[in-house]
């Protein structure tokens, strides 16, 4: 058993300072985790395309000496990711096919979804758009005024959803003038923001963007992105409360990862957890086959089996909905 403890809390600093001092450097990882001798045998030897980079206070959640840490694994860049894995591809939930407007995608009724930025305080490296073409694809080109456009044309939008990347690395002023924009669009009814920076960035949840919730004419819905209990911290638990003070409704979804999550007790534990902060355990998804992450995936009759122990012990407003993105389909499809 490894008994060492994480490593210590980082100090209280702005978002944005603390988001420029994230490691970027896999060995430098290794080294802070007294883990310096795996580098020669875990690290890819090429160029996996994709860079590593991680918060220092999320990495202080890690534990010394463990290997497995469930947090690392999620982060550290490794050979398997250079395997080529049939099924596994570049566009893996065709959002390619699903584009609108440049920045804009519409793959369900009522809904649209703004790639707002390429930007993220953490590369996972099971992220779905790994491969994503960022550059001439964000809608917060030309300020807006495109992907905006679009969803005033297609009057069957009710809900806006903020992506990315990740919406919350954008400034709030430009997520303000985004709002603005969309404000005078009388088919809007809903904004939807997925982030996974309150979880491995706490301190990007600070005064101006909570009065920037405040401030929006709709409800706002954010959901979070956490996998593993040993992400959600103190800071974490006080971020997710000043989004809730806001009004918003906070919603978690995860991906079911192997290694990482892939064991009832530590999916209950994320349960409970998350609860614990008020927020609503929502989506548990099977992993999008992406070139790069087939060594985290679980097949589904092992994830179906781990839902049914979920079942078995929580009450069921903590078993989150086991879903698959498949291309084409109307909506998430439950397993």
């Amino acid at each position: 058993m490894i008994t060492a403890s994480p490593l210590p809390a980082q100090p209280s600093r702005p978002w944005q300072r603390l988001w420029r001092d994230a490691i970027t450097d896999p060995r430098e990882l290794l080294e802070l985790l007294d883990l310096g001798d795996l580098a020669g045998t875990v690290l890819p030897d090429a160029d996996t395309g994709f860079s590593m980079r991680v918060p220092r206070g999320f990495v202080a959640r890690m534990r010394r000496g463990d290997r497995s840490d469930p947090l690392l694994l999620q982060v550290l860049p490794q050979a398997a990711e250079l395997l080529e894995v049939a099924g596994f591809g570049h566009d893996a939930v065709a959002d390619l096919d699903a584009r609108m407007a440049p920045g804009v995608l519409h793959k369900y009724v009522g809904r649209a979804l703004l790639i707002t930025t390429g930007a993220c305080a953490v590369n996972c490296r099971y992220c779905f758009r790994r491969h994503f073409p960022y550059a001439g694809q964000t809608a917060a080109a030309d300020h807006w005024q495109t992907a905006v456009a679009a969803i005033r044309a297609d009057v069957s939008i009710e809900e806006v959803i903020l992506s990315g990347g990740d919406p919350l690395s954008l400034a709030t002023a430009k997520l303000a003038e985004l709002a603005a924009a969309l404000a005078g669009i009388a088919h809007v009814r809903r904004l939807r923001i997925h982030t996974r920076l309150p979880i491995v960035l706490p301190e990007r949840v600070d005064a101006d963007l909570l009065a920037w919730l405040r401030a929006t004419p709709w409800p706002v819905a954010v959901v979070l992105h956490a996998n593993h209990a040993n992400e959600i911290d103190a800071a974490v638990a006080a971020a997710c409360q000043r989004l809730r003070d806001t009004g918003a409704i906070v919603l978690n979804q995860s991906v079911l990862l192997r290694g990482v999550n892939d064991s009832a007790d530590a999916l209950a534990e994320l349960s409970a957890r998350l609860f614990d902060c008020g927020v609503v355990p929502y989506y548990l998804h099977q992993l999008d086959p992406v070139a790069g992450a087939a060594h985290f995936s679980v097949d589904d009759d092992r994830a179906r089996d781990l839902v049914a122990h979920l079942r078995e012990r929580l009450p069921g407003y903590l078993v989150p909905r086991l879903v698959r993105e498949i291309p084409g389909s109307a909506a998430k499809v439950p397993l």
